[in-house]
């Protein structure tokens, strides 16, 4: 038995100036990782390509890594890029293999495509007919025809934040393994709603994804081989960025159509409980102050790289330095040419240096505002650390030369590559203990959760500014299929 396996993910915000090229993709050390470069960086960790090795071997199988390329939130990816990942993996099946492992996001954009995945598939599909090819998917894919019409058997992620990366790549692999023993028969319904659910009610602790999820695992108990519920990735101004559901059974058609139309219609009948309701700054750091346990962690979500921001915004953090906050760790402020003044300076130098702001936001109407910032570089870091907590286990980080920046009340972290907040080892590899902490500033929307959550006495969410906006008024939207709720006024429970 020979497998193919690879990862190709992107999450694109359409709105991001954030670029993505090739080089993106390469997550530590700018490396792109193929072959036993691959295998060496991912087994043994929570990587979904890591879940498709372990079957591989307990079968026996013959294996290839053509390639695992994945890449921070950002704008769309350039073609040339896209081409070069694809190119890898159609090589790689076109030398021949039993079946292909995939792992995808779900929501790339290209320059010059709406779903990037799907048009892999296509190619892969024209290249091996029958191929069985198993496919695992973020849950904010955005889902298009040509995903169901090609791949074999899909399967996304049940939680969020995504703790369950290696476990999804299990269920889109397993129903292959069986397939490939006779012991299966794949079909696949899917269907989509005229909804864009926030980002910030898309939590799976939190209803109605919380019940959402509870539903497609009780439905893999009842016989379901996959079964999965996708929020969507709303800042993607593509025709079909939305919610959807596809489920995959044992050649049972008629039973993967019931479950797909009780997932949506779940979630269309609470479509309300996804929309999210913005608390002014002022008010947030107020309750802020009037805080009496701690750490208290306050979300910039605004601006999280996880979801393409620019991650360089000063205005929560601003609003922070001046409300007069003390005892502030601050995660993170991307900018690399703060970092080389900073290490030009040398660690105990006290510098004044314009933070941040180092990229204008055209989508949004919006000018990069550095803010000037006086404080003592506490430390000088390579930026890598693994990851200790729940998401991700195991893989190497790499937030790029790291500074700390120590104004007195604030330690400001300061990186010269994108990094999500999501495991405690973003502050402790910097000798920052947040639990110490009476604030914890982060640049975040729900993937926090997984490491930040259980240190915190209090989660405040703080509206600053960045293309990862929680206010859909600031977005133009011109391609998204319409009408589609909240965007236009789909409230009639009957509509």
């Amino acid at each position: 038995m020979r497998l193919v396996i690879a990862a190709m993910k992107h999450e694109t915000n359409t709105f991001s100036p954030v670029p993505t090229p090739l080089a993106r993709f390469g997550k530590a050390g700018d490396e792109l990782l193929e072959g036993k470069a691959a295998y060496k960086a991912l087994k043994g960790t929570g990587a979904g390509v890591a879940a498709f090795i372990d079957l591989a071997e307990q079968h026996g199988a013959e294996f290839e890594i053509a390639i695992s390329a994945e890449a921070w939130p950002s704008g769309p990816v350039e073609d040339e890029a896209y081409e070069y990942i694809c190119d890898k993996i159609c090589r790689a099946v076109a030398k021949g293999c039993d079946a292909l492992l995939l792992d995808l996001h779900g929501a790339m954009v290209t320059r010059s495509r709406e779903d990037g995945e799907g048009e892999l598939l296509s190619r892969l599909r024209k290249l091996a007919p029958r191929l069985p090819i198993g496919v695992s998917l973020d849950m904010h894919t955005n889902f298009y025809p040509a995903i169901a019409e090609n791949a074999t058997v899909v399967a996304g992620y049940q939680t969020y934040p995504h703790i369950d990366t290696y476990e999804t790549s299990l269920r889109a692999a397993k129903p292959i393994f069986a397939m490939l023993k006779g012991e299966a028969r794949p079909t696949m319904a899917w269907g989509n709603r005229p909804m864009l659910p926030h980002v910030m009610r898309q939590g799976s602790d939190d209803f109605p994804n919380k019940d959402l999820q509870a539903m497609t695992r009780r439905m893999e108990r009842e016989g379901a081989l996959c079964a999965t519920l996708f929020t969507g990735f709303p800042h993607a101004d593509i025709s079909l960025a939305g919610l959807s559901a596809v489920v995959v059974t044992n050649n049972d058609p008629d039973l993967a159509k019931r479950y797909r139309d009780e997932l949506l219609d779940f979630a269309w009948t609470n479509r309300e409980a996804f929309v999210y309701r913005l608390e002014p700054l002022e008010a947030s750091l107020a309750r802020a102050k009037a805080a009496a346990e701690f750490p208290v962690v306050l979300l910039d979500h605004y601006d999280n790289c996880a979801s393409g921001g620019t991650m360089d915004t000063m205005k929560v953090l601003g609003a922070i330095l001046d409300s007069g906050l003390e005892d502030v760790a601050a995660f993170a402020i991307h900018d690399p040419a703060a970092v080389k003044t900073m290490i030009a300076a040398g660690v105990g130098a006290t510098v004044t240096i314009p933070l941040g702001g180092k990229l204008d936001m055209p989508s949004i109407n919006r000018k990069g505002e550095p803010r000037e910032v006086t404080g003592t570089v506490k430390l000088i870091s390579n930026g890598q650390f693994r990851n200790r907590g729940k998401a991700w286990h195991g893989m190497l980080m790499d937030m790029g030369t790291a500074v700390v920046l120590d104004t007195g009340k604030a330690e400001i972290v300061v990186i010269s590559k994108h990094l999500e907040p999501f495991d405690l080892g973003c502050f402790t590899s910097l000798g920052i203990d947040p639990t110490a902490k009476k604030y914890v500033m982060l640049k975040s929307r729900i993937h926090y959760r997984a490491g930040f959550k259980a240190i915190a006495k209090q989660i405040i969410e703080c509206a600053g500014v960045g293309v990862c906006t929680s206010d859909y008024a600031m977005l133009d939207f011109k391609h998204v299929r319409r009408p589609i709720y909240p965007l236009d006024n789909l409230n009639d429970p009957n509509s």
